[in-house]
């Protein structure tokens, strides 16, 4: 299999991106899907309850088992998709974002997509990210 070659970059003719790239350009190598995860252990108990903040931080060590496990690492993330329930104040995206930075290279951030939503699949969830990885060969 090919090495993958990864570029991220934001074309100076669209918006200023806020801590995210608007392009993540992958040349070949494996792409790994990663299905959206949520704030709860491996013994599917929600961690967090009412706690964005703590439920964020599982969010992100989720991703990195599922990631570790299809033999990658964060860095491998090209593209995020963060689903947040409206009851979630707005002024806490940065609260994410600081986190989502302990986790991915927050010099070239993955390209990402933020979506409010009425209510994820379990009560009690605030916050669902599926991921998208290129790894080497």
């Amino acid at each position: 299999m090919s090495k993958a070659s990864k570029e991220f970059f934001s074309p100076a003719s669209l918006p200023p991106p806020r801590g995210y790239s608007h392009i993540a350009k992958v040349q070949g190598g494996t792409t790994v899907y990663l299905a959206g995860q949520v704030s709860s252990d491996a013994s599917g108990k929600l961690v967090g309850e009412g706690d964005f903040e703590a439920q964020v931080e599982q969010v992100f060590r989720n991703l990195k088992i599922a990631v570790e496990a299809a033999g990658g690492t964060m860095a491998d993330i090209v593209k995020l998709n963060i689903y947040l329930v409206a009851e979630v104040d707005q002024a806490s995206v940065p609260k994410l974002r600081a986190i989502r930075d302990r986790y991915v290279n927050a010099e070239k951030p993955p390209a990402s997509t933020l979506v409010v939503v009425t209510r994820l699949a379990q009560p009690g969830w605030l916050v669902e990210i599926e991921a998208i990885a290129a790894l080497e060969g």
